[in-house]
């Protein structure tokens, strides 16, 4: 029997995050397997314009935005989302019968898909990909044990307690959910991964784009691709890169991409006298993206300690170690379960410049053994985080939920 699984999520490609690229991978995987994959999105996922819509081969069903007074009101707002995305989803479970509904983060989602699949009985497994209200924190949309912080939290225990089956991205999520009540038996860690063939291996320095950015000669890189929250922690690297700068003066940083803290980190390298050594290269295509990689030697990841950092693993060093270049990051758990100290990259204490300084010091100190810790890196993310390895995982999830009678599911 081919199986057939109906995905719920919040947004999708053609927007790009995280998130969507995780879901990207996850669906051309389950699909290599021979699964049949539909998807749907609910009413947060913005630039919708057609009920259907196709996007690099793959079918998603939309729903539509909320008009502008719902997606403004408080709480009503989320009560929206879930009815509109309900009322999608039984539309969309009619047409294409799946076997079973996997609703991802957040937990509005997973509400929805538990009260769609009712009339079918329909197995629903859930998987957390982040702690929404702790993202909300970083965010400045709330603050910790505030109103809006405990009923979000209570929500994703709530529909952790009435799925079928628990995935989550990371170890520390894990450990947070079991926190919850939530049996372990019932949790399976799907980590992050990327596709080695998309990524060459130690890819050839740009050259033209050197000279375009006035990054050419001996300088050796520094490099930071993402979005710019606070919990990434680039002021601390934009402060350590003085110091840095006083043992190995040719040292550069090149920032790529946006966010929320752009501002504040180029006043601070104004404050610092540093506009000759740091570049802002801005937000760049995603087919343009490799050629940026290619410059950097050394990517920086100074993510500070919070629940956020400490439970959730990101993408970004991934694909960094998967192109052979060398990972100098913070100690928070996220990047634990990822970098072995030494070994694949370099790990430094989280949550200060002198941490910082301590990191990068040891890593561009130690040149002769770089080639061997690119390989490290190249072979961990080969072997062990490769989408191949990560998505067949589910199986072990999927199967068992289709062999229990319908009506029968295990919640203890």
């Amino acid at each position: 029997m081919t199986l057939s699984v109906l995905h719920v999520l919040d947004h999708s490609i053609p927007l790009h995050s995280g998130y969507s690229f995780r879901t990207r991978a996850i669906l051309e995987q389950q699909r290599a397997l021979g699964w049949l994959t539909w998807h749907i999105t609910g009413p947060k996922h913005y630039g919708t314009k057609a009920s259907e819509e196709e996007v690099d081969g793959l079918h998603f069903y939309r729903c539509m935005p909320l008009p502008g007074w719902q997606a403004r009101a408080p709480v009503l707002n989320q009560l929206a989302v879930v009815h509109c995305l309900e009322r999608r989803l039984k539309q969309v479970i009619a047409k294409v019968q799946p076997d079973l509904i996997h609703a991802h983060s957040p937990a509005l989602n997973g509400l929805a898909a538990l009260r769609a699949a009712r009339r079918w009985r329909l197995p629903v497994v859930y998987e957390v990909r982040a702690l929404w209200e702790d993202a909300a924190v970083d965010h400045g949309t709330t603050r910790p044990g505030s109103v809006r912080y405990r009923l979000t939290s209570a929500l994703e225990t709530y529909v952790l307690r009435r799925v079928d089956a628990v995935t989550c991205i990371c170890e520390g999520l894990r450990g947070n959910i079991v926190a919850r009540g939530i049996p372990a038996k019932r949790i399976t860690v799907i980590p992050n991964a990327v596709d080695p063939a998309r990524f060459r291996f130690d890819l050839p320095r740009d050259g033209a784009l050197a000279t375009q950015l006035g990054l050419g000669g001996d300088a050796t890189v520094l490099g930071f691709i993402g979005s710019y929250y606070g919990y990434e922690g680039l002021e601390l690297a934009v402060r350590a890169l003085g110091a840095i700068r006083r043992r190995y003066p040719r040292v550069r940083l090149l920032l790529v991409g946006g966010g929320p803290q752009e501002e504040s980190l180029r006043r601070l390298v104004h404050e610092l006298g540093l506009a000759d050594a740091v570049l802002f290269a801005g937000r760049i295509a995603h087919d343009r993206v490799a050629r940026y990689y290619s410059l950097v030697d050394v990517f920086l990841y100074p993510r500070l300690p919070m629940r956020l950092t400490e439970l959730v693993t990101p993408l970004k060093p991934l694909e960094a170690m998967a192109q052979g270049r060398l990972v100098v990051a913070s100690d928070v758990g996220g990047h634990r379960e990822l970098i072995r100290d030494g070994e694949n990259g370099f790990l430094f204490p989280a949550g200060s410049v002198d941490g910082v300084v301590e990191g990068l010091a040891h890593c561009l100190s130690a040149v002769e053994r770089w080639p061997e810790i690119r390989a490290a890196a190249r072979h961990f993310v080969e072997t062990e985080r490769n989408w191949t390895v990560s998505v067949g995982r589910y199986a072990g999830v999927y199967r068992p939920l289709l062999q229990r009678p319908a009506g029968l599911m295990d919640h203890a």
